[in-house]
């Protein structure tokens, strides 16, 4: 078996994340307690008890879910000690999540990097400018070339793919009124537009002043070793030099997640089985509709701890 540990990105949260580990596992409760130490705030309280409203806010969503997902790694790691990824992969804010398990991020630089990260992506764009959508049903081609349609009739207006998900799914960032136009434009082709409901467009040429702030954050950020490569959004390639992280993620902001190619990227390599590691399922469901070969597993809750645990040993004795 080989294998693959992913992370997953804003939209995974949920008021009471984490708390069940919290309560149950040792490793996860000093991921938290070290969180909300780096943050000068009780992160913690804000994952186990809300209010959502606070909770999804763009500069708390982003620690609370690698809060999160480290809780749910190291919690696995005590479980399976012998447990040793090939490669390692998050989408958006799950990048840092990565980089906290290959070991070249510490924990508290992942977590202040990621509440300034969170705070300059809002900041870069007034509230009601800027908006996403998910177009379905239209291969990434397609919808590339639908943004060019777009930014052509639309001279200084922005529009571009910004998530490459799976096959049918490529969600696009931008102006308000250019991404409308792509959603109109994909309806004719027999596609669909669906809207999301985030705070800013992400991932676009909009994020251009939050991008100079991460880049002057991060250049105060030691990077270390990778123990394990970490498959990078912005080209969806294994990353193991320690020098390109930080540039890896400052473009990060402006470019777009290739995650079908990042999933087809470990496929090739001989990845078999990917655990999902951290709040949610819906990289699990992505993964399938890129392949469905690979078995995906998940780690959220005590519950799926257990049961990815479980099958993590029937496989080796059945070795």
């Amino acid at each position: 078996m080989s294998l693959a540990l992913v992370f997953p990105g804003q939209g995974a949260q949920a008021v009471g994340m984490g708390r069940a580990l919290f309560e149950r596992s040792a490793e996860a409760r000093r991921v938290f307690e070290t969180v909300d130490a780096a943050l000068g705030a009780p992160l913690s309280t804000l994952c186990f008890e809300g209010p959502d409203a606070d909770l999804t806010l763009t500069a708390n969503t982003q620690p609370a879910i690698l809060a999160v997902s480290v809780a749910c790694l190291r919690a696995l790691e005590a479980a399976v000690p012998s447990l040793a990824p090939s490669f390692l992969a998050g989408h958006s804010l799950g990048e840092y999540s990565a980089l906290v398990a290959s070991g070249s991020l510490a924990l508290e630089d992942a977590s202040r990097l990621l509440r300034l990260r969170g705070e300059a992506m809002q900041a870069a764009v007034p509230p009601g400018e800027g908006a996403m959508s998910a177009i379905v049903m239209l291969d990434g081609e397609t919808v590339r070339e639908l943004c060019g349609e777009v930014m052509a009739l639309l001279p200084g207006r922005v529009v571009q793919p910004a998530n490459d998900n799976a096959p049918g799914q490529v969600v696009v960032a931008g102006h308000a009124d250019a991404v409308a136009k792509v959603e109109a434009l994909a309806a004719e082709r027999r596609g669909r537009g669906m809207p999301l409901k985030v705070s800013a467009p992400f991932h676009c040429a909009l994020m251009e002043p939050a991008a100079l702030r991460l880049a002057a954050a991060l250049r105060e950020v030691p990077f270390g070793a990778l123990r394990v490569p970490v498959v990078a959004n912005v080209d969806a390639r294994p990353n193991a030099d320690a020098s390109r992280v930080a540039g890896l993620l400052e473009a990060q902001v402006l470019g777009a997640v290739r995650w079908r190619e990042s999933v087809e990227a470990m496929v090739a390599a001989g990845v078999t089985t990917v655990i999902e590691v951290g709040p949610g399922k819906v990289l699990s469901g992505l993964i399938r509709r890129i392949d469905k070969r690979v078995r995906t597993l998940q780690v959220s809750d005590p519950e799926s701890l257990d049961a990815t645990v479980a099958a993590l040993a029937k496989e080796s004795d059945d070795v």
